[in-house]
């Protein structure tokens, strides 16, 4: 298998996800690098207006995942540990993040990511720790379509 169709079966891995059903993201990936897009809706908001904070880090979590699983293409990588910051609100339009591999060594990726709005500030920033699970890829629900 070449690396774009590994791609290709991380975003439909990606959309398989039953919390997607929800949230509907897009997702675009290359090496070590994926990008994710949400719409924004009142159903996302906190009671002060503005979007909860849980979709700031599901969105640098996963964009930050994908960068780092579309460097491994045998095993399904975990979360570790991830730190976010957000820095801005934001509570109409999109939000894009960003996620890109800065480090990588035989058992770990590091991989940071911004989320922007949809004018292209940045409204928040993260960092984690990745590392592979015993699961392949090939025995995960959505990989192979």
């Amino acid at each position: 298998m070449d690396a774009t169709e590994h791609y290709q079966r991380l975003i439909k891995m990606y959309a398989a996800a039953p919390i997607n059903d929800f949230y509907r993201p897009q997702m675009s990936i290359e090496a070590g690098l994926a990008k994710i897009v949400i719409a924004l809706s009142d159903k996302l908001h906190h009671a002060a207006g503005a979007v909860h904070g849980s979709v700031y880090f599901k969105m640098l979590d996963d964009a930050a995942f994908f960068a780092a699983n579309s460097l491994e293409m045998e095993y399904f990588l975990l979360t570790t540990s991830f730190t976010t910051y957000l820095t801005r609100p934001v509570s109409q339009g999109s939000m894009r993040a960003v996620g890109k591999v800065v480090n990588q060594n035989k058992t770990q990726f590091i991989v940071e990511s911004v989320v922007y709005d949809e004018q292209g500030q940045e409204i928040g920033r993260g960092s984690g720790l990745f590392i592979r699970s015993k699961q392949r890829l090939m025995q995960t629900p959505g990989y192979l379509g």
